[in-house]
């Protein structure tokens, strides 16, 4: 029995991936794993989050870090079950039923909507930190960055991965040069702006929670929005020719990789200069860089943002165009979604997206000191829904490979079903502290019913125009 179930499931045809090329090769997919885990959360927001919570924040980075990797290796189990470029929307019809999938993919597909809006915006207000361009319209840079990015995803999945390698190592090489060079100058006691450097600096100015307790929870909504992305991999399995062989080793570097950039830059951060020199609107590592006396390091950070930015939305273009054929196939969204190009890329789907971010330009036209605020609180709901319907997926697989009817992989997730649940819970209490951060997360969590209505309404609308 356990073998006819294991040949059903592991050797039938899967509708999700016909038609896509295995064009992503082990180098892409290693670089996708650390481009989904470092982005503008770390390179600008971290200024604002020292700012607010001081040297705690290294202690977040780490929670959500540990969290974050258990829903890696819960999608890692999955993926070793049945590699699909539908990903979790592909699971969660397997495991959980259509309707399931229905709520995961469009859920996931608002998260990066919102996100892609507010990376064109990110996009236009780097491009005017150089002055040359401080007389051309935000909506203008907004428009070319979708449609250099668009254009890479439309002509082949090629393309896009080697477009996330090049982003993803400028940003590598970026947090790599700062590790040395803040190792050496702490390792030789070089003083910075005036101050001795070392672990002092946290004691002296009111420990690792200089605000209280509190402040430093209310960050774990920007916390968890810093390590969005990382369900990528699961997509990405979808179109690597030999993804059980790569995907453990990419998945299990992730969280040596969150502790030494994230938790080792913040340690370092707030070693090297007191962490009330850093605020929100500018880099923490321009801000030290310029404090020791290195100008022009500005410029080069600003390029480093700026290629962070157009890293998440190739990757937010790239998802959701598999995102929306693998609900389209399983009758959760319009047929049309389904198509795809003679470059084997869901065009359709992907141009559905860019329709979106079209909105984001002409929000960029009309209203471009606000765009941040309205879009940028409502992708915290569609990441923390993704990351709990791959839990929830995994233990339905966990369930199914201890009653026999599946066969055991080779990659379990560690503790699970414990750690399962405590992710879940984690996750649970993320949204809570939302409620409590106001306005915007207060504002984002009122959202929930009318997110939940329109979900409702939607079904009802695709179930009556795919009579079955």
């Amino acid at each position: 029995m356990l073998d006819t179930a294991q040949r059903a499931a592991q050797t039938a045809p899967i509708s999700a991936d016909e038609g896509y090329d295995k064009g992503l090769g082990r180098r892409q997919v290693q670089m996708i794993a650390i481009g989904g885990a470092i982005g503008t959360g770390l390179f600008l927001g971290a200024g604002s989050r020292l700012q607010l919570a001081g040297p705690a924040l290294a202690i977040i980075y780490i929670v959500c870090g540990a969290f974050s990797f258990m829903i890696l290796r819960a999608l890692g189990e999955l993926v070793m079950y049945r590699p699909t470029a539908g990903s979790f929307v592909s699971y969660a019809r397997e495991f959980l039923g259509e309707r399931s999938a229905y709520v995961a993919g469009w859920l996931s597909f608002l998260n990066w909507a919102m996100t892609g809006i507010v990376d064109i915006t990110a996009v236009a207000l780097y491009m005017h930190f150089w002055g040359t361009f401080e007389h051309v319209p935000q909506w203008a840079f907004a428009l070319v960055a979708l449609c250099i990015v668009g254009t890479m995803n439309m002509i082949g999945v090629k393309y896009f991965g080697e477009m996330e390698f090049w982003f993803s190592l400028i940003k590598v090489i970026a947090l790599v040069l700062f590790l040395i060079a803040g190792t050496l100058i702490l390792g030789l006691r070089v003083p910075v702006a005036g101050h001795e450097t070392g672990l002092h600096l946290i004691t002296d100015n009111g420990g690792v929670f200089p605000h209280g307790l509190l402040p430093a929870l209310l960050l774990l909504q920007g916390v968890v929005f810093a390590y969005s992305g990382i369900e990528l991999l699961g997509t990405a399995a979808g179109e690597c020719a030999d993804a059980r062989e790569i995907l453990p080793r990419a998945i299990n570097s992730v969280i040596w990789r969150i502790g030494l950039f994230y938790v080792g830059s913040v340690l370092l951060l707030v070693c090297l200069l007191p962490w009330s020199a850093y605020h929100a609107g500018e880099s923490p590592f321009v801000t030290f860089f310029t404090a020791f006396g290195i100008h022009g390091v500005d410029h080069a950070m600003n390029i480093v943002v700026l290629t962070a930015a157009l890293s998440s939305l190739n990757s937010g273009l790239y998802s959701t165009g598999r995102i929306l054929r693998a609900l389209a196939l399983g009758g959760s969204a319009p047929r049309a979604l389904a198509r795809m190009n003679r470059q084997s890329v869901p065009h359709v789907a992907i141009l559905t997206t860019v329709s979106i971010y079209l909105l984001g330009v002409g929000l960029n036209y009309l209203i471009p000191s606000r765009v941040f605020e309205i879009v940028l609180n409502m992708s915290a709901l569609g990441i923390v829904s993704t990351w709990a319907f791959i839990l929830l997926c995994q233990l339905k697989l966990r369930r199914k490979i201890n009653a026999g009817d599946i066969a055991p992989t080779s990659f379990p997730m560690p503790g699970a079903p414990y750690t399962n649940w405590a992710t879940l819970g984690f996750l649970a209490f993320v949204v809570v502290m939302m409620a409590f951060d106001y306005p915007e997360g207060t504002y984002t969590v009122a959202l929930i019913p009318v997110i939940a209505a329109i979900l409702v309404m939607g079904w009802g609308v695709i179930q009556r125009s795919h009579p079955r």
